[in-house]
């Protein structure tokens, strides 16, 4: 488990402070990263310069203690935002951020976890990156991996990808009766923008293993790829609406202590256990770290790690540990993508110029997050099992194929192969 303060992933790779910077630049002075330093010593997360997360029935003791704060509007029931005070209390340990003040003053009067930071989490490569790549240019024009079986389609299924929405690809067939919200994909230049095409995707490997799945794709992760915690945990509530079987959600952050994500932390407590046969696919990260990765870990979630392009061992990028329940193909994936001009902003390829016509090729356990999502969606459409266990039977296939070193494993066409 990482200490707060310790080294983090990342040290001085310029290709990860590009990363941070995407996202600095998107959200300006509302985010704060910890360390202040982390140019030179890595990033433990990014969070919400001015405000924390308490549970709601913290909320007058956390005012009375830190002597003022203004709660926000929205978000679920159980969590509250609080606006601190623009005077740090007396007593208060010193740092040179005023959040980080306020979150220490409540660790020593209140104890770890009674009010945390509002996290960023994130869908585009960052401090916690989901994609370990930028997108690259294929010519190929079917995706890989691909799985055509008549009786693993995911017919009757739903699933609901929360990402950047997405673009639809014309050509690319095995999209066709995708739904959801377009995303915003180009800048004002005509360029593909570093965060677009993801949900497009994902959408596309979901349905490579599930050809029938109903597939929605909402827009939530639309500042740079990134959301608050708080607005989160409202997200995913409200995709309940939709009466999902499956929710996929490539996105997740690291924690401040390691600890789980308040906002989330209740939603998964109130919102998701609540929904008989609901499943969570979330994705492990791509830290090459076996640091908890939020919501991944959560025991509750199937978190899913990425396999390398043989299929024989851990992508070097996937997270990796114990709470990783499963590991699938997320190396050198060719799916569906947009139409356009890419610029790299990602050393050693910044300013590099990329053209690419409705396919790419991507890595990341961004991508063996909807392989699995569609694992599960196949199995239901073979057996009549709900997802929660067609999850837990694939789960239980994944370990008894297990590689040594790395953990339980699944691959295309296991939707088939774990049936009874």
């Amino acid at each position: 488990m990482a200490v707060e303060g310790s080294k983090p992933t990342g040290e001085r790779d310029p290709k990860y402070i590009a990363q941070i910077n995407l996202i600095l630049k998107g959200f300006g002075r509302d985010v704060e990263v910890f360390p202040a330093k982390w140019q030179s010593t890595g990033a433990d997360y990014l969070y919400h310069a001015g405000f924390v997360l308490l549970r709601d029935e913290d909320v007058e003791r956390v005012i009375r203690l830190f002597e003022g704060g203004t709660t926000s509007e929205g978000g679920i029931a159980g969590v509250t935002r609080l606006k601190l005070p623009a005077k740090v209390p007396p007593g208060a340990p010193e740092d040179a951020s005023p959040t980080q003040r306020f979150l220490k003053y409540a660790d020593l009067r209140l104890g770890r976890g009674v009010v945390t930071p509002e996290h960023l989490f994130y869908v585009v490569p960052s401090v916690s990156p989901c994609p370990a790549t930028e997108p690259e240019e294929i010519e190929a024009k079917e995706p890989k991996p691909y799985i055509d079986d008549k009786t693993t389609t995911g017919k009757g299924v739903k699933v609901v990808v929360l990402d950047v929405g997405w673009s639809p690809a014309p050509s690319a067939g095995w999209l066709d009766g995708v739904t959801g919200e377009l995303e915003s994909a180009f800048d004002s230049a005509g360029l593909i923008k570093p965060y677009a095409g993801h949900g497009t995707f994902i959408a596309g490997v979901l349905r490579s293993m599930a050809r029938e799945t109903e597939v929605v794709v909402q827009s939530y992760f639309t500042t740079a790829g990134a959301i608050w915690e708080f607005d989160l945990a409202a997200a995913l509530d409200e995709v309940l609406d939709l009466a999902p079987d499956i929710i996929s959600l490539s996105a997740g952050t690291r924690t401040r202590f390691d600890l789980p994500p308040l906002g989330l932390d209740v939603f998964i407590e109130t919102r998701l256990n609540r929904v008989n046969g609901l499943v969570l696919v979330a994705a492990a990260g791509n830290e090459s770290t076996r640091d908890y990765f939020w919501p991944a870990a959560f025991p509750e979630t199937v978190g899913v790690g990425a396999l390398d392009e043989a299929e024989t061992a851990r992508a070097g990028f996937s997270n990796f540990g114990s709470w990783v329940d499963v590991y699938a193909p997320g190396e050198n994936l060719i799916n569906a993508f947009l139409t356009g001009e890419y610029h790299c902003t990602e050393p050693p390829h910044t300013g590099e110029v990329r053209k690419f016509a409705e396919m790419a090729r991507w890595s990341g356990t961004s991508f063996a997050t909807p392989l699995v999502a569609g694992l599960i969606a196949g199995r239901m459409s073979r057996t009549g099992e709900n997802a929660l266990q067609a999850a837990d039977g694939l789960l239980a296939f994944a370990l008894g194929q297990a590689i040594t070193g790395v953990g339980p494993v699944l691959k295309p066409g296991d939707a088939l192969n774990s049936t009874p």
